[in-house]
């Protein structure tokens, strides 16, 4: 695609973008910035989330590992419905009921400071290196389509891109961000579903010829049962249930836009028809996954090494212009989607919990610039992890983002659980102790798991062994409600 043409598209698309921000930045104050004043229609935060849950990752990743993982991923996402559902009836009852500017606030008023604090250090870093992964892989993407045509190096490509997201940003924050969602999930799903309908004609396949062409696939395969397999069904699915309480209902990223709702039965709303439009979403890029190899074999293309490089390579050299404009906004969308409200989610966090802002102190202009300082400082930080990400991943994407996630995202599990289903007082000034070593020892157990356990290899429920072993460091640290032992 010529680069003029691309940078055009973007630069219209980014038009767009800071239209939507002029309008819902006017009069914003940091209680804007954090909560949108709770004033958000549901329905708009439900589809907007689509847009955030998929990210880059699903965009480019999931079609592309279906070559590698077959159908299996359809799995976690079943687990999802679990997980979501624990989400609406258990953490946000919860979360309405302490009025707070972030969700890390339940661990100090159940645990004490120390809690707070490591369960918010604990989001900062996961948010961190999760939204690094995300943006290296759209950076990359956006790297081929435009910046080696002029010999422009990679950490351009990065620092542009991360310079434009601040920019309809830091005025209105997560209202801008409400708004901005929606039309970036509407560019993804309109990438895919276009994607697929040119693959048919390619192939001169109607739609039921196409189903037909999945169905028939040996890609298509969902459920896989081999105990010592990591695609296993019962593995897949219980992790997906844990990844989604972890990645969505433990994590001010996405809660953040729950609670910009207007009431606890909006935000319960708008978790249901979130979770239905987001497993049939799935289904979709699985099945995009399949038809992708399926116009490769037929065209004669070499499967890139890199299976994440497929859907590039094929929208952006092979599928028709119109499709390559589609797809360029689809990414760039994914890209936004994902990094806007990460930094909006980290600024709040830093503020509130680290740096103790309430919500009385909200207008102070004091407060505001501290918050644009702490936002800008969060763009930058998130720039040098990608690039530093650039020189050590060797891996496909998506498996280094959950595998990441079940490190950092454990003692969450961990924190959270053992203080809603257990009534013991735990040592507050031990829990950044038990929240270290657990990481430490799961990594330990997976690394030799082959060797200790007869062959099991673990897949993403090493999360789940994460949270299970914070869950027991806490219990080992506490006592009865009642003060014995």
């Amino acid at each position: 695609m010529n680069p003029y043409l691309t940078i055009s598209i973007l630069a219209g698309y980014f038009g767009l973008l800071l239209l939507i921000s002029h309008f819902t930045s006017k009069g914003a104050t940091n209680l804007t910035f954090f909560t949108a004043n709770r004033q958000s229609p549901w329905f708009l935060v439900a589809y907007g989330m689509i847009g955030a849950s998929l990210s880059g990752v699903t965009f480019i990743s999931v079609p592309g590992e279906v070559g590698n993982s077959f159908f299996s991923y359809f799995q976690v996402v079943l687990g999802y419905i679990v997980g979501y559902a624990v989400i609406g009836i258990v953490l946000l009852p919860l979360y309405y009921r302490m009025n707070s500017l972030t969700i890390y606030g339940y661990l100090e008023e159940r645990f004490g400071f120390y809690a707070y604090k490591t369960g918010a250090s604990f989001f900062l870093l996961s948010r961190i290196v999760g939204s690094s992964f995300r943006l290296f892989l759209v950076a990359g993407v956006l790297q081929i389509a435009i910046f080696d045509a002029w010999n422009i190096p990679f950490w351009v490509a990065v620092l542009v891109t991360m310079v434009l997201i601040w920019l309809y940003t830091f005025r209105g924050g997560i209202k801008t961000i409400v708004w901005t969602d929606t039309l970036q999930t509407t560019f993804m799903l309109l990438a895919v579903v276009v994607s697929i309908k040119l693959i048919g004609d390619e192939l001169g396949l109607s739609f039921m010829a196409l189903s037909e062409t999945v169905q028939a696939s040996e890609l298509s395969q969902i459920f896989f049962w081999d105990w010592q397999d990591g695609k296993n069904f019962f593995k897949q699915f219980a992790s997906g249930a844990f990844i989604a309480i972890v990645m969505t209902g433990l994590d001010q990223d996405m809660m953040q836009k729950n609670l910009t709702c207007r009431s606890l039965k909006d935000a319960q709303k708008n978790m249901l028809w979130f979770t239905v439009t987001l497993v049939m979403v799935n289904l979709f890029f699985l099945v995009l996954g399949v038809l992708l190899y399926e116009f490769a074999e037929a065209k004669g293309i070499a499967i890139p090494e890199r299976t994440d490089n497929l859907y590039p390579l094929l929208a952006l050299e092979y599928f028709p212009l119109s499709v390559g404009i589609l797809f360029l906004l689809g990414i760039t969308a994914a890209a936004y989607s994902s990094a806007d409200s990460a930094m909006t989610a980290l600024t709040t966090s830093f503020c509130v919990d680290i740096l103790g802002m309430k919500q009385a102190e909200t207008l102070d202009p004091k407060q505001a610039t501290v918050r644009k300082r702490v936002h800008v400082g969060f763009m930058f930080v998130i720039f040098f992890v990608i690039i530093l990400f650039e020189v050590l991943n060797d891996e496909s994407v998506i498996n280094s983002i959950f595998k990441a996630a079940g490190y950092t995202y454990g003692p969450l599990l961990g924190l959270f659980g053992f203080g809603l289903f257990s009534k013991r007082i735990v040592r507050d000034r031990w829990i950044p102790l038990v929240c270290i070593l657990s990481p430490i020892l799961s990594y330990i157990i997976n690394a030799n798991s082959v060797e200790w356990l007869g062959g099991y290899r673990f897949g993403f429920e090493i999360l789940i062994v994460n949270g299970l072993l914070t869950f027991v460091g806490l219990y080992l640290f506490s006592k009865k409600a009642g003060g014995g032992d």
